[in-house]
């Protein structure tokens, strides 16, 4: 059984093959993917969005599904639906997309708010309800979305309770000079890099890996520093809109992973500062005021400010 640490590193090296300079955000991925959460994958057209959520896909030897949204996608295309066996004369049920362990939600936000919910109880539950019958999906699950925040245009922006569901939200950047370089000597030839990618691991690793992450520990300095961090969002006036229980829990969750990553059994207060912008910015909602009194404004800054202001636990383990 490969430990977090090595699998995380065959991870990076194996994505590296189609998409550069992106460890960062493979970490992110991973960190989800062990934690049993989602990630909403979030920048600028032609950065590689897709690529890094395909490369991540074929590293794991899991069933793989993508749907690209649109308009005209129906809530039956991603659930499923029941339909008439003319053989046999009966109703039976035709699995969506989302029976798979990894579902690649293509630019989530072009499709319409009803078909957008009917991935809230798969993402909360894990299962799909029809016809009165509750079908569990495979495990482990996970939904991998991308959205370009600048583009409005034929967009339904996602609901509170959407963007809730999604364990972090992340966001890829563009490449360095010399990571650009190597992208363009890498794509040269016509074939593209990601149907290279082999696994590296499967679903009883990725299991046994997210059983580990809930037996590292979490003091109850720790646990009391999330939640300062939680209640302070909702009374500050920077927010408009605090940070949900779940919020606190995924990054109690978060920072577990991050800390088996590490080689470590207990939670650290850095694993918390680390990953709060990519756990809570998305659940976040600036005031009215903050964005008209403050200059360039974003959840995230604001998040940072507001962390910066609390005291940090001395005791961890």
């Amino acid at each position: 059984m490969l430990s977090a640490q090595t699998l995380l590193q065959e991870l990076e090296t194996n994505i590296a093959q189609a998409i550069v300079g992106k460890d960062d955000a493979v970490e992110l991925l991973f960190n989800a993917l062990l934690c049993g959460g989602h990630v909403l994958i979030e920048d600028v057209p032609g950065v590689g969005k897709t690529t890094l959520a395909s490369a991540f896909a074929r590293s794991l030897a899991l069933s793989f599904k993508r749907i690209q949204f649109t308009p005209d996608v129906t809530p039956s295309d991603v659930t499923g639906y029941s339909a008439l066996d003319f053989k046999t004369g009966e109703m039976s049920f035709r699995q969506g997309a989302v029976f798979s362990n990894l579902l690649l939600a293509d630019e989530i936000n072009r499709t319409s708010p009803k078909t957008q919910s009917s991935l809230l109880e798969v993402m909360q539950e894990g299962q799909v309800t029809a016809d009165g019958e509750t079908m569990p999906l495979p495990q482990p699950f996970m939904v991998l979305a991308t959205q370009n925040p600048v583009d409005f245009v034929g967009t339904y922006p996602l609901p509170e309770a959407q963007l809730d569901r999604f364990f972090m939200r992340i966001e890829i950047g563009y490449p360095s000079r010399e990571e650009e370089l190597k992208v363009l000597e890498m794509y040269r030839g016509a074939k593209s890099r990601v149907e290279e990618i082999s696994p590296v691991c499967g679903a009883d690793d990725i299991l046994s890996l997210q059983q580990q992450v809930t037996q590292v520990k979490v003091s109850k300095e720790m646990r009391m520093y999330i939640t300062n961090i939680a209640q302070a969002s909702r009374s500050a006036k920077l927010f408009g809109r605090g940070i949900s229980t779940r919020g606190a829990i995924a990054l109690m969750r978060a920072a577990q992973a991050k800390a088996l990553m590490e080689g470590r059994d207990y939670v650290m207060p850095e694993d918390v500062r680390t990953l709060a912008s990519p756990v809570l910015a998305h659940r976040l909602a600036l005031s009215p005021e903050a964005r008209i009194s403050q200059k360039n404004a974003s959840e995230e800054k604001a998040l940072t400010r507001l962390i910066a202001s609390l005291p940090v636990p001395v005791r961890a383990k």
